[in-house]
Protein backbone atom coordinates (compact mmCIF):
# COMPACT_ATOMS: atom_id res chain seq x y z
CA UNK A 1 0.00 0.00 0.00
CA UNK A 2 0.58 3.20 -0.82
CA UNK A 3 2.43 5.47 2.00
CA UNK A 4 1.30 9.19 1.35
CA UNK A 5 4.07 11.56 2.56
CA UNK A 6 2.59 14.11 5.50
CA UNK A 7 3.49 17.23 7.14
CA UNK A 8 5.13 16.88 10.66
CA UNK A 9 1.74 17.63 11.82
CA UNK A 10 0.09 14.31 9.90
CA UNK A 11 -1.51 16.49 7.12
CA UNK A 12 -1.18 14.92 3.53
CA UNK A 13 1.32 16.81 1.13
CA UNK A 14 -0.11 17.50 -1.97
CA UNK A 15 3.07 18.37 -3.81
CA UNK A 16 6.50 18.10 -2.44
CA UNK A 17 8.32 19.12 -5.51
CA UNK A 18 7.37 22.89 -6.29
CA UNK A 19 7.07 25.43 -3.84
CA UNK A 20 3.69 28.26 -4.06
CA UNK A 21 4.51 31.19 -6.37
CA UNK A 22 2.71 33.95 -7.62
CA UNK A 23 2.14 32.86 -11.05
CA UNK A 24 4.98 31.33 -12.75
CA UNK A 25 7.67 33.16 -12.49
CA UNK A 26 6.29 35.11 -9.46
CA UNK A 27 7.77 35.09 -5.75
CA UNK A 28 7.21 32.44 -3.08
CA UNK A 29 4.44 33.03 -0.69
CA UNK A 30 4.60 32.54 2.98
CA UNK A 31 1.56 30.56 3.33
CA UNK A 32 3.89 27.62 1.94
CA UNK A 33 4.48 25.49 5.53
CA UNK A 34 6.01 22.84 3.80
CA UNK A 35 8.23 25.11 2.32
CA UNK A 36 9.30 26.48 5.11
CA UNK A 37 9.62 23.85 7.78
CA UNK A 38 11.94 21.86 5.22
CA UNK A 39 14.08 24.58 5.37
CA UNK A 40 13.26 25.60 9.06
CA UNK A 41 14.16 21.95 10.15
CA UNK A 42 17.52 21.99 7.94
CA UNK A 43 18.75 24.93 9.58
CA UNK A 44 18.25 23.36 12.67
CA UNK A 45 19.55 19.68 12.33
CA UNK A 46 23.30 20.21 13.32
CA UNK A 47 24.38 22.10 16.53
CA UNK A 48 26.33 23.74 16.59
CA UNK A 49 27.81 23.53 13.06
CA UNK A 50 26.83 24.79 10.12
CA UNK A 51 24.44 22.83 8.30
CA UNK A 52 26.19 23.47 4.64
CA UNK A 53 29.23 25.14 3.99
CA UNK A 54 30.91 24.20 7.56
CA UNK A 55 34.60 23.82 6.36
CA UNK A 56 35.58 27.41 5.76
CA UNK A 57 38.86 30.17 5.14
CA UNK A 58 37.86 34.08 5.21
CA UNK A 59 39.61 37.37 4.72
CA UNK A 60 39.02 40.70 4.58
CA UNK A 61 39.44 43.33 2.18
CA UNK A 62 38.29 46.12 -0.33
CA UNK A 63 35.86 46.76 -3.19
CA UNK A 64 37.22 49.61 -5.24
CA UNK A 65 34.53 50.70 -7.91
CA UNK A 66 36.32 52.04 -10.85
CA UNK A 67 33.52 52.69 -13.64
CA UNK A 68 30.38 55.07 -13.21
CA UNK A 69 27.09 52.29 -13.28
CA UNK A 70 24.97 55.15 -11.57
CA UNK A 71 22.68 55.04 -14.25
CA UNK A 72 21.76 51.60 -12.75
CA UNK A 73 21.70 52.00 -9.24
CA UNK A 74 21.94 55.06 -6.87
CA UNK A 75 23.83 52.17 -4.07
CA UNK A 76 26.46 54.09 -2.48
CA UNK A 77 28.78 51.53 -2.36
CA UNK A 78 28.76 51.17 -6.55
CA UNK A 79 29.08 54.81 -7.14
CA UNK A 80 32.31 55.70 -8.97
CA UNK A 81 35.43 56.28 -6.64
CA UNK A 82 33.58 54.26 -3.68
CA UNK A 83 36.12 52.12 -1.13
CA UNK A 84 34.25 49.82 0.90
CA UNK A 85 35.34 47.30 3.82
CA UNK A 86 34.29 43.37 3.43
CA UNK A 87 34.64 40.35 4.14
CA UNK A 88 34.67 37.23 2.07
CA UNK A 89 34.38 33.27 3.49
CA UNK A 90 34.94 30.61 0.90
CA UNK A 91 33.74 27.14 1.80
CA UNK A 92 33.41 23.90 0.47
CA UNK A 93 29.45 23.01 0.56
CA UNK A 94 28.88 19.28 1.49
CA UNK A 95 31.92 18.72 3.77
CA UNK A 96 32.19 18.59 7.76
CA UNK A 97 34.33 21.43 9.86
CA UNK A 98 36.90 18.81 9.98
CA UNK A 99 37.00 18.31 6.02
CA UNK A 100 39.86 18.35 3.59
CA UNK A 101 40.06 21.85 1.63
CA UNK A 102 41.05 19.96 -1.78
CA UNK A 103 37.76 18.09 -2.28
CA UNK A 104 35.66 18.00 -5.33
CA UNK A 105 32.91 20.28 -4.66
CA UNK A 106 31.57 24.01 -5.24
CA UNK A 107 32.75 26.53 -3.49
CA UNK A 108 30.41 29.16 -1.67
CA UNK A 109 31.68 32.71 -1.91
CA UNK A 110 30.19 34.70 0.63
CA UNK A 111 31.14 38.48 1.26
CA UNK A 112 30.05 40.94 3.56
CA UNK A 113 30.52 44.53 2.66
CA UNK A 114 30.42 47.48 5.25
CA UNK A 115 28.66 50.46 3.83
CA UNK A 116 27.61 53.50 4.55
CA UNK A 117 24.43 52.32 3.90
CA UNK A 118 24.37 49.40 6.24
CA UNK A 119 25.37 45.68 5.15
CA UNK A 120 25.28 44.05 2.11
CA UNK A 121 25.83 40.60 1.82
CA UNK A 122 26.37 38.45 -1.11
CA UNK A 123 26.35 34.86 -0.92
CA UNK A 124 26.48 33.18 -4.24
CA UNK A 125 29.09 30.43 -4.87
CA UNK A 126 32.35 29.76 -7.75
CA UNK A 127 29.54 28.21 -10.46
CA UNK A 128 27.06 30.74 -11.70
CA UNK A 129 24.40 28.33 -11.40
CA UNK A 130 23.10 25.68 -8.91
CA UNK A 131 21.65 21.59 -9.09
CA UNK A 132 18.54 22.89 -8.09
CA UNK A 133 15.74 26.11 -8.83
CA UNK A 134 13.56 25.91 -6.41
CA UNK A 135 14.31 25.63 -2.63
CA UNK A 136 11.60 23.18 -1.41
CA UNK A 137 14.35 20.32 -2.76
CA UNK A 138 17.29 21.93 -1.11
CA UNK A 139 17.16 20.01 1.91
CA UNK A 140 16.75 16.61 0.10
CA UNK A 141 19.35 17.48 -2.25
CA UNK A 142 22.07 18.45 0.94
CA UNK A 143 20.44 15.03 2.61
CA UNK A 144 22.15 13.43 -0.66
CA UNK A 145 25.56 15.13 0.17
CA UNK A 146 25.62 14.13 3.80
CA UNK A 147 25.67 10.83 5.58
CA UNK A 148 23.87 8.00 5.61
CA UNK A 149 22.00 8.22 8.41
CA UNK A 150 22.74 4.59 9.14
CA UNK A 151 26.63 3.41 7.65
CA UNK A 152 27.54 7.35 8.57
CA UNK A 153 29.32 7.09 5.32
CA UNK A 154 28.91 9.89 2.07
CA UNK A 155 26.95 8.18 -0.43
CA UNK A 156 27.15 8.09 -4.10
CA UNK A 157 24.50 6.44 -4.31
CA UNK A 158 22.19 8.99 -2.75
CA UNK A 159 24.06 12.05 -4.91
CA UNK A 160 23.49 10.11 -8.31
CA UNK A 161 20.00 8.78 -7.57
CA UNK A 162 18.82 12.28 -6.52
CA UNK A 163 20.87 13.90 -9.95
CA UNK A 164 19.46 11.49 -12.40
CA UNK A 165 15.94 12.16 -10.92
CA UNK A 166 16.56 15.94 -11.43
CA UNK A 167 17.34 16.66 -14.84
CA UNK A 168 17.84 20.41 -13.81
CA UNK A 169 21.00 19.70 -11.64
CA UNK A 170 22.56 18.56 -15.35
CA UNK A 171 24.32 21.82 -15.90
CA UNK A 172 26.23 22.23 -11.98
CA UNK A 173 26.93 18.43 -12.40
CA UNK A 174 28.89 18.90 -15.62
CA UNK A 175 30.93 22.35 -13.90
CA UNK A 176 31.69 20.31 -10.33
CA UNK A 177 32.98 16.65 -12.61
CA UNK A 178 34.78 19.69 -15.04
CA UNK A 179 38.46 20.05 -14.01
CA UNK A 180 36.93 23.45 -12.24
CA UNK A 181 34.97 21.42 -9.63
CA UNK A 182 38.40 20.89 -7.72
CA UNK A 183 40.62 24.31 -7.83
CA UNK A 184 44.25 24.68 -7.34
CA UNK A 185 43.86 27.19 -4.57
CA UNK A 186 41.12 30.15 -3.24
CA UNK A 187 43.13 32.21 -5.16
CA UNK A 188 42.78 30.73 -8.52
CA UNK A 189 38.87 30.58 -8.54
CA UNK A 190 35.72 32.72 -9.41
CA UNK A 191 32.95 34.22 -7.70
CA UNK A 192 29.42 34.82 -8.34
CA UNK A 193 26.42 36.02 -7.14
CA UNK A 194 24.73 33.26 -8.68
CA UNK A 195 20.93 34.29 -8.02
CA UNK A 196 19.56 37.34 -10.38
CA UNK A 197 19.47 40.73 -8.28
CA UNK A 198 17.82 44.07 -8.95
CA UNK A 199 19.77 47.47 -9.14
CA UNK A 200 17.28 50.50 -8.93
CA UNK A 201 18.96 54.15 -9.73
CA UNK A 202 17.77 57.51 -8.54
CA UNK A 203 14.86 57.81 -10.65
CA UNK A 204 13.12 54.21 -9.68
CA UNK A 205 13.55 52.35 -12.69
CA UNK A 206 14.34 48.91 -11.99
CA UNK A 207 17.33 46.34 -13.47
CA UNK A 208 18.14 43.10 -13.27
CA UNK A 209 21.53 42.03 -12.27
CA UNK A 210 24.00 39.47 -12.17
CA UNK A 211 27.24 39.84 -10.23
CA UNK A 212 30.55 38.67 -11.38
CA UNK A 213 33.50 38.43 -9.59
CA UNK A 214 36.28 36.86 -11.69
CA UNK A 215 40.24 36.34 -10.37
CA UNK A 216 42.76 38.08 -12.03
CA UNK A 217 45.51 35.25 -10.85
CA UNK A 218 43.69 33.08 -13.23
CA UNK A 219 41.80 29.90 -13.35
CA UNK A 220 43.77 27.18 -12.41
CA UNK A 221 42.45 24.13 -11.02
CA UNK A 222 43.97 20.08 -10.20
CA UNK A 223 43.05 16.64 -11.26
CA UNK A 224 41.12 13.91 -8.52
CA UNK A 225 44.93 12.03 -8.44
CA UNK A 226 47.04 15.20 -7.40
CA UNK A 227 44.26 16.24 -4.61
CA UNK A 228 44.70 12.71 -3.26
CA UNK A 229 48.47 13.22 -2.90
CA UNK A 230 47.68 17.13 -1.32
CA UNK A 231 44.79 15.55 0.90
CA UNK A 232 47.60 12.85 2.69
CA UNK A 233 49.74 15.76 3.40
CA UNK A 234 47.79 18.57 3.91
CA UNK A 235 44.06 19.12 4.85
CA UNK A 236 43.86 22.94 5.11
CA UNK A 237 45.67 23.53 2.05
CA UNK A 238 43.52 26.12 0.58
CA UNK A 239 43.10 27.77 3.95
CA UNK A 240 46.85 27.65 3.96
CA UNK A 241 47.52 29.20 0.50
CA UNK A 242 45.11 32.12 1.48
CA UNK A 243 46.62 32.72 4.93
CA UNK A 244 50.27 32.54 3.96
CA UNK A 245 49.82 34.53 0.21
CA UNK A 246 47.90 37.33 2.33
CA UNK A 247 50.41 37.26 5.26
CA UNK A 248 53.68 38.29 2.95
CA UNK A 249 51.79 40.99 0.74
CA UNK A 250 51.08 38.80 -1.80
CA UNK A 251 47.29 40.05 -2.10
CA UNK A 252 44.86 38.41 -4.18
CA UNK A 253 42.46 40.14 -6.78
CA UNK A 254 39.05 39.85 -8.54
CA UNK A 255 37.62 41.81 -11.10
CA UNK A 256 34.33 42.69 -10.00
CA UNK A 257 31.42 42.88 -13.17
CA UNK A 258 28.37 42.71 -13.87
CA UNK A 259 25.54 41.75 -16.37
CA UNK A 260 22.21 43.67 -17.06
CA UNK A 261 18.77 42.51 -18.06
CA UNK A 262 15.96 45.50 -18.46
CA UNK A 263 12.33 44.36 -16.97
CA UNK A 264 11.20 44.83 -20.60
CA UNK A 265 14.28 42.29 -21.95
CA UNK A 266 13.25 39.71 -18.82
CA UNK A 267 9.40 39.63 -20.45
CA UNK A 268 10.36 38.23 -23.99
CA UNK A 269 13.64 36.49 -22.69
CA UNK A 270 13.85 32.49 -24.12
CA UNK A 271 14.08 31.11 -20.87
CA UNK A 272 13.52 32.13 -16.71
CA UNK A 273 15.89 34.67 -16.15
CA UNK A 274 15.61 34.25 -12.42
CA UNK A 275 16.38 30.47 -12.80
CA UNK A 276 19.10 29.71 -10.86
CA UNK A 277 19.99 26.87 -12.84
CA UNK A 278 20.84 29.03 -16.00
CA UNK A 279 23.16 31.37 -17.04
CA UNK A 280 23.02 34.84 -18.85
CA UNK A 281 24.65 34.32 -22.61
CA UNK A 282 27.20 36.92 -22.57
CA UNK A 283 26.82 37.80 -25.61
CA UNK A 284 22.80 38.97 -25.28
CA UNK A 285 24.04 40.58 -22.03
CA UNK A 286 27.73 41.45 -22.07
CA UNK A 287 29.82 42.16 -19.08
CA UNK A 288 30.00 45.19 -17.91
CA UNK A 289 33.24 46.24 -15.94
CA UNK A 290 32.77 47.70 -12.42
CA UNK A 291 35.45 48.02 -10.20
CA UNK A 292 38.42 45.62 -8.21
CA UNK A 293 38.06 43.32 -4.93
CA UNK A 294 41.26 42.96 -3.17
CA UNK A 295 42.15 40.41 -0.27
CA UNK A 296 44.40 42.51 2.16
CA UNK A 297 43.36 41.66 6.06
CA UNK A 298 44.01 37.91 7.58
CA UNK A 299 41.10 37.85 10.74
CA UNK A 300 43.16 38.23 14.27
CA UNK A 301 40.75 35.69 15.71
CA UNK A 302 39.29 32.88 13.14
CA UNK A 303 36.73 31.91 15.51
CA UNK A 304 35.53 35.29 16.45
CA UNK A 305 36.00 36.98 12.96
CA UNK A 306 35.04 34.05 10.15
CA UNK A 307 33.49 31.21 12.53
CA UNK A 308 30.89 33.21 13.76
CA UNK A 309 30.50 35.77 10.85
CA UNK A 310 26.84 35.25 9.54
CA UNK A 311 25.61 36.19 5.79
CA UNK A 312 22.67 36.25 4.48
CA UNK A 313 20.88 37.89 1.47
CA UNK A 314 18.36 39.19 3.03
CA UNK A 315 21.03 41.97 4.07
CA UNK A 316 20.56 44.50 0.95
CA UNK A 317 21.08 48.60 0.82
CA UNK A 318 18.96 51.13 -1.30
CA UNK A 319 19.62 50.51 -4.89
CA UNK A 320 20.43 47.14 -4.64
CA UNK A 321 17.28 43.99 -4.25
CA UNK A 322 15.89 41.00 -4.80
CA UNK A 323 14.40 39.20 -7.50
CA UNK A 324 11.91 36.35 -8.33
CA UNK A 325 14.38 33.84 -8.06
CA UNK A 326 12.57 31.33 -5.77
CA UNK A 327 16.19 30.19 -4.38
CA UNK A 328 16.54 33.68 -3.67
CA UNK A 329 13.15 34.19 -1.94
CA UNK A 330 13.79 31.49 0.33
CA UNK A 331 16.96 32.14 1.21
CA UNK A 332 16.05 35.54 2.19
CA UNK A 333 14.16 33.78 4.85
CA UNK A 334 16.35 30.66 5.80
CA UNK A 335 20.37 32.26 5.91
CA UNK A 336 19.01 34.61 8.82
CA UNK A 337 16.68 31.72 10.76
CA UNK A 338 19.84 29.30 10.49
CA UNK A 339 22.18 32.27 12.26
CA UNK A 340 19.63 32.95 15.03
CA UNK A 341 19.54 29.47 15.85
CA UNK A 342 23.53 28.83 15.02
CA UNK A 343 24.43 32.04 16.72
CA UNK A 344 21.89 33.74 18.49
CA UNK A 345 18.91 35.81 18.53
CA UNK A 346 21.20 38.62 18.40
CA UNK A 347 24.03 37.51 15.84
CA UNK A 348 24.37 40.85 14.09
CA UNK A 349 25.42 42.44 17.47
CA UNK A 350 28.93 40.73 17.47
CA UNK A 351 31.70 43.06 15.57
CA UNK A 352 32.45 41.48 12.62
CA UNK A 353 28.41 41.31 11.83
CA UNK A 354 27.69 44.68 13.10
CA UNK A 355 27.25 47.42 10.16
CA UNK A 356 29.67 50.22 10.86
CA UNK A 357 26.14 52.49 10.52
CA UNK A 358 23.98 53.35 13.79
CA UNK A 359 21.41 50.34 14.29
CA UNK A 360 17.63 51.29 14.83
CA UNK A 361 15.42 48.37 15.78
CA UNK A 362 12.68 47.49 18.43
CA UNK A 363 14.01 44.29 18.65
CA UNK A 364 14.39 43.39 22.70
CA UNK A 365 15.35 40.23 24.46
CA UNK A 366 16.73 36.80 23.35
CA UNK A 367 20.25 35.20 23.44
CA UNK A 368 23.00 37.21 22.00
CA UNK A 369 21.48 40.74 23.61
CA UNK A 370 25.09 42.57 24.93
CA UNK A 371 24.25 45.90 24.15
CA UNK A 372 23.00 48.45 27.38
CA UNK A 373 21.33 51.15 25.70
CA UNK A 374 19.81 54.47 27.25
CA UNK A 375 16.45 53.39 29.10
CA UNK A 376 14.02 54.94 26.56
CA UNK A 377 10.05 55.09 26.56
CA UNK A 378 10.22 54.13 22.85
CA UNK A 379 10.52 50.55 22.82
CA UNK A 380 7.77 49.59 20.52
CA UNK A 381 6.44 50.80 17.14
CA UNK A 382 4.43 53.75 16.45
CA UNK A 383 5.66 55.32 19.56
CA UNK A 384 5.30 59.04 20.75
CA UNK A 385 8.64 59.22 22.20
CA UNK A 386 10.68 60.50 19.70
CA UNK A 387 11.43 56.76 18.37
CA UNK A 388 13.25 55.73 15.15
CA UNK A 389 10.35 55.95 11.96
CA UNK A 390 10.14 54.43 8.72
CA UNK A 391 11.03 56.82 5.97
CA UNK A 392 9.05 56.20 2.62
CA UNK A 393 11.36 57.38 0.84
CA UNK A 394 13.42 54.10 0.43
CA UNK A 395 10.59 52.16 -0.87
CA UNK A 396 11.10 50.53 -4.09
CA UNK A 397 9.13 50.66 -7.26
CA UNK A 398 6.35 48.52 -7.99
CA UNK A 399 7.14 44.83 -9.26
CA UNK A 400 4.49 43.04 -11.49
CA UNK A 401 4.01 39.45 -9.96
CA UNK A 402 1.52 36.51 -11.12
CA UNK A 403 -2.03 36.61 -10.11
CA UNK A 404 -2.84 32.78 -10.17
CA UNK A 405 -1.29 31.15 -6.98
CA UNK A 406 -0.03 27.51 -7.15
CA UNK A 407 2.72 24.75 -7.38
CA UNK A 408 3.91 25.39 -10.77
CA UNK A 409 5.71 22.20 -11.93
CA UNK A 410 9.30 24.01 -12.93
CA UNK A 411 10.27 21.14 -15.11
CA UNK A 412 7.16 21.19 -17.65
CA UNK A 413 8.36 23.00 -20.40
CA UNK A 414 11.94 23.88 -19.00
CA UNK A 415 15.14 23.46 -21.48
CA UNK A 416 17.71 21.80 -18.66
CA UNK A 417 19.78 20.63 -21.88
CA UNK A 418 20.80 23.18 -23.86
CA UNK A 419 22.99 25.16 -21.68
CA UNK A 420 24.85 22.18 -20.34
CA UNK A 421 25.18 21.27 -23.65
CA UNK A 422 26.85 24.63 -25.18
CA UNK A 423 29.49 23.95 -21.83
CA UNK A 424 29.97 20.85 -23.04
CA UNK A 425 30.84 21.98 -26.30
CA UNK A 426 33.04 24.69 -25.08
CA UNK A 427 35.44 22.01 -23.24
CA UNK A 428 38.72 20.76 -25.17
CA UNK A 429 39.41 17.27 -25.45
CA UNK A 430 41.56 16.83 -22.10
CA UNK A 431 38.61 19.27 -20.58
CA UNK A 432 35.78 16.45 -21.62
CA UNK A 433 38.21 13.39 -21.14
CA UNK A 434 39.19 15.17 -16.98
CA UNK A 435 35.11 15.20 -17.12
CA UNK A 436 34.16 11.56 -17.93
CA UNK A 437 36.78 10.26 -15.57
CA UNK A 438 35.74 12.56 -12.75
CA UNK A 439 32.22 11.51 -13.16
CA UNK A 440 33.17 7.78 -13.96
CA UNK A 441 35.29 8.02 -9.65
CA UNK A 442 32.04 9.58 -8.34
CA UNK A 443 30.08 6.98 -9.73
CA UNK A 444 32.06 4.47 -7.62
CA UNK A 445 29.53 1.84 -6.16
CA UNK A 446 26.38 3.27 -7.73
CA UNK A 447 23.66 0.54 -8.87
CA UNK A 448 23.44 0.25 -12.37
CA UNK A 449 19.96 1.34 -13.07
CA UNK A 450 20.82 4.72 -11.40
CA UNK A 451 24.20 4.99 -13.74
CA UNK A 452 22.09 4.39 -16.57
CA UNK A 453 19.55 6.59 -15.55
CA UNK A 454 22.12 9.30 -15.13
CA UNK A 455 23.62 8.23 -19.22
CA UNK A 456 20.18 8.79 -20.27
CA UNK A 457 20.27 12.60 -19.34
CA UNK A 458 23.80 12.90 -20.38
CA UNK A 459 22.59 11.96 -23.84
CA UNK A 460 20.08 14.51 -24.20
CA UNK A 461 23.16 17.05 -23.50
CA UNK A 462 24.96 15.18 -26.04
CA UNK A 463 25.54 12.23 -27.36
CA UNK A 464 29.60 12.59 -27.34
CA UNK A 465 28.83 13.16 -23.26
CA UNK A 466 27.14 10.10 -22.80
CA UNK A 467 29.76 8.29 -24.76
CA UNK A 468 32.49 9.58 -23.08
CA UNK A 469 30.97 8.58 -19.57
CA UNK A 470 29.90 4.93 -20.83
CA UNK A 471 33.69 3.94 -22.60
CA UNK A 472 35.38 5.71 -18.86
CA UNK A 473 32.71 3.41 -17.23
CA UNK A 474 33.76 0.33 -19.08
CA UNK A 475 29.92 -0.16 -20.58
Amino acid sequence: MKKIMTTTGGNPISDNQNSITAGERGPVLLQDYQLIQKLAHQNRERIPERVVHAKGSGAFGVLEINEDISKYTKAKVLQKGEKTKLLLRISTVAGEKGAADAERDVRGFALKFYTKEGNWDLVGNNTPVFFVRDAIKFPDFIHTQKRDPQSNLRSNTAMWDFWSLSPESLHQVTILMSDRGLPKSLRHINGYGSHTYSLINAKGERFWVKFHFKTLQGIETITNQEAEAIVGKDRESNQRDLFENIEKGNFPKWSFEIQIMTEEEAKICSFNPFDLTKVWPHKEYPMIKVGTMTLNENPKNYFQQVEQAAFSPSNIVPGISFSPDKMLQARIFSYPDAQRYRVGTHYEMLPVNRPTVEVNTYNLDGSMNFEIKEPTKAYYEPNSFDGAVEDSSFAEPDLEVGNIAQRYDHRVGNDDFSQPRALFLLMNDNQKNQLFNNIKDAMNGVPQDIINRQVELFEKVHPDYANGVRKALGL
